[in-house]
């Protein structure tokens, strides 16, 4: 006689995964609309554009380490006709003379409070807070990441960061980062053009 001739196999019960992938395409979609919206990206530095690394030379300098595929993704942006700026509470003239070769005009540095920086250089330029994207790291950014209509964040943000942020990228900072949240954008507003002029560096 077989011990489980009365077993009862109870159904799967599916509601659940089906509540999750519901929840899921709707966040996809409503993060989809807020990439359509996008004219400006805002790039915190240390931990979004490098890895969070800072190597100290002998010399007393300290170097850090960026992405050439963020580089790229940052000339497609700009090339494409969005406005690109990055923001750093630290200081580095390396860090500078990349990105103002890389076509960004607007690099500031030093900036203790962002919030009120950014503040006040959306009133001159008249943007629209719902039409930023930025993209950081720490709890720096916290109060700006508030503002913005897209708060985006890379895959190894702090939690404060992660919990704040509408998007959150797979990609680690100064891994690439910076060329997925761009290059989501330019492709769901059909803006991925590449140019001839556009180089890795």
């Amino acid at each position: 006689m077989y011990p489980f001739n009365n077993l009862t196999i109870k159904p799967p019960d599916f509601s659940f995964h089906l509540h999750v992938l519901t929840f899921s395409y709707f966040h996809i979609m409503n993060v989809l609309a807020e990439f359509k919206k996008v004219t400006t990206f805002i790039f915190d530095i240390d931990g979004v554009l490098t890895d969070s690394t800072l190597l100290i030379l002998e010399n007393g300098l300290q170097a850090r380490r960026m992405n050439i595929k963020d580089g790229l993704g940052l000339q497609m942006a700009i090339k494409n006709g969005f406005r690109v700026i990055t923001i750093s509470g630290s200081y580095s003239e390396p860090v500078i003379h990349r990105l103002k070769k890389l076509g960004i005009e607007d690099v500031y540095m030093s900036v203790i409070h962002k919030k009120n920086y950014v503040e006040e250089y959306i009133a001159k330029k008249d943007l629209k807070w719902e039409e930023i994207l930025y993209m950081a790291d720490d709890l720096p950014d916290i109060a700006l990441m508030k503002m913005v209509g897209l708060p985006c964040c890379p895959a190894d943000a702090v939690p404060e960061i992660l919990e704040l942020s509408k998007y959150i990228s797979p990609v680690r900072g100064g891994y690439g980062c910076v060329r997925d949240v761009i290059e989501k954008v330019l492709r769901v507003q059909d803006k991925w053009n590449f140019h001839n002029e556009i180089v890795a560096k």
